[in-house]
């Protein structure tokens, strides 16, 4: 378990130095490009074999202990230590991490985006894959933001050089958004570690704040809850999302999605909630109500970008989608109870799927159209994907159901524990403001309704004879292969919620009591 762990950290980094290096003559094979993909898929399917090996072999008994630990000193003059663990909060982001970067890979095999060398592709990828699972199995502080940053320059370079129309100024956008925030970010992080005298995350978290002064942990929660929200990203901190998203290649756009706005959100539970308690409970309304703003807001755009004469582009819409979606997850954490932590961590699950499932169908529209742009895809009748390509209308109208929240699929639990959070807020906090955010929130469930159906019935209905003269592919065997495992783990979320939450509660119960329970 401890070699699992470690592994799965550094076996991607081996990974991007191997696929830089010229191939072996017999794993050449006859298109070199070809090859180094099929290291990217052998790679990555490698480190998603380790990642259920590790889930596999978790005590499942005692999801709140950190498991398969590894603290080795690093900087002794600063107490900085090589310290891993997983427990049931981390667990799922790390498979949910491993299995959506094999899925791009796999993906990528058969539809490499139009840019420079497959090598490069290849590589920062596993970079990338390196930095995320890094982030989500650290427990030191200063590793947590070296690997918070980590992901920065391969996602830039997957956007910048691989991306489409408007790339340069989209990948220049998401940089200079993230590093400002995270420059905030260490300086609230060396603020806790020297107060305390430890950047250890599981001494701190088991401390509860009690060594830091109240006015320590406002300041601490200001700066690393800044730099931790304008990744997730929390409204008004979201203007980099969408143009990113536009821009990026699908499975950039997915990754982008799927597995970095979860390290945002894993930040406040894993740090601000457990170490600065009294500084989460005072920003907790503000923090509240940013995430309603920011579901209403996200809602809106949507549905102004849905409607007919607009041109909206369609992965724009899912950008702003997500924005929404998030909101519930920072809502949540904001409640600071246990039903609405949970609720955050199941819907931060629920959003890598589904979500990492809508921008690969999107993608692939956009392949088969040459085009993004709803106007366009719906023409005058709509683009009448239920009767050109049936399976593919199938599965866009099934991501677009589980992305509202429709009970039975994983999207429901998430946004409905946070709001059930919300009503009942944590001692202290304001119960009247917290209802007002239910509330909104609740109505928030309706607008997302609202656009995601418009987006359905403009894509998938319409008369397929009166729309534009061209064939649509249905889906491909290779599509298949990279998005039934969304789908199916999308329907088993869903109707057992329990295979999630069972892992997530106790870790959150003691989380929340400062490890006393």
């Amino acid at each position: 378990m401890q070699f699992l762990l470690a592994f799965l950290v550094a076996a991607p980094l081996l990974g991007a130095v191997a696929a830089l290096l010229p191939a072996p003559p017999g794993l050449k094979g006859r298109n070199p490009e070809q090859a180094v993909l099929r290291h990217g898929v052998t790679v990555t399917g490698v480190i998603l074999a380790a990642a259920i090996a590790l889930a596999l072999g978790f005590d499942h008994d005692a999801p709140a202990r950190f498991q398969a630990t590894t603290d080795i000193s690093w900087i002794p003059a600063l107490d900085v230590r090589i310290h891993l663990g997983v427990d049931g909060i981390s667990l799922p982001l790390l498979v949910m991490t491993a299995l959506l970067f094999f899925l791009c890979a796999l993906y990528s095999y058969f539809k490499l985006p139009a840019g420079p060398s497959p090598k490069a592709f290849v590589a920062l990828l596993l970079v990338l894959e390196s930095g995320t699972l890094a982030t989500f199995a650290v427990l030191d502080l200063l590793l947590f933001f070296l690997a918070f940053e980590m992901v920065l320059i391969p996602m830039y370079f997957l956007i910048a050089r691989w991306g489409g129309a408007q790339r340069q100024a989209a990948a220049w956008k998401f940089i200079l958004y993230t590093l400002l925030g995270s420059v905030v970010m260490l300086l609230g992080l060396l603020l806790i570690g020297v107060t305390a005298d430890t950047f250890d995350m599981v001494a701190l978290a088991t401390d509860n704040g009690r060594e830091l002064s109240r006015t320590t942990q406002l300041l601490a929660v200001l700066a690393i809850g800044l730099g931790l929200a304008v990744k997730t990203p929390m409204w008004p901190l979201h203007t980099w999302l969408p143009d990113a998203h536009t821009a990026a290649p699908t499975v950039g756009s997915v990754l982008l999605a799927g597995v970095l706005l979860k390290m945002g959100t894993y930040g406040f539970v894993r740090i601000l909630l457990p170490v600065t308690p009294e500084g989460m409970a005072a920003f907790a309304p503000y923090l509240g109500a940013f995430a309603v703003v920011g579901i209403v807001y996200g809602s809106l755009a949507c549905l102004a970008l849905a409607r007919k004469g607009n041109k909206g582009d369609l992965k724009r819409l899912i950008a702003y989608s997500s924005v929404g979606h998030m909101g519930f997850v920072l809502l949540g954490i904001a409640s600071m109870t246990p039903t609405g932590v949970n609720g955050a961590l199941f819907a931060n699950i629920a959003h890598g799927l589904i979500t990492g499932l809508l921008f690969f169908l999107v993608g692939a529209l956009k392949d088969r159209y040459g085009t993004a742009d709803l106007d366009t895809l719906a023409g005058a009748t709509g683009a009448a994907l239920y009767g050109r390509a049936p399976r593919f209308g199938a599965l866009l109208a099934f991501a677009a159901v589980a992305s509202l929240g429709l009970p039975g699929l994983a999207g429901f639990w998430g946004e409905m524990l946070a709001l059930f959070g919300a009503f009942d807020p944590a001692e202290g906090l304001s119960r009247p403001a917290f209802l007002t955010y239910t509330a909104v929130g609740a109505f928030g469930t309706l607008l997302t309704a609202a656009y995601l159906l418009v987006v359905v019935r403009r894509v998938c209905m319409g008369d397929p004879k009166a729309g534009p003269e061209l064939t649509v592919a249905d889906v491909h065997r290779y599509e298949v292969a990279a998005w039934t495992p969304l789908v199916a783990l999308t329907v088993l979320a869903g109707l057992w919620p329990a295979l999630l939450l069972g892992l997530t509660d106790p870790a959150v119960q003691q989380l929340l009591a400062g490890g006393t329970s």
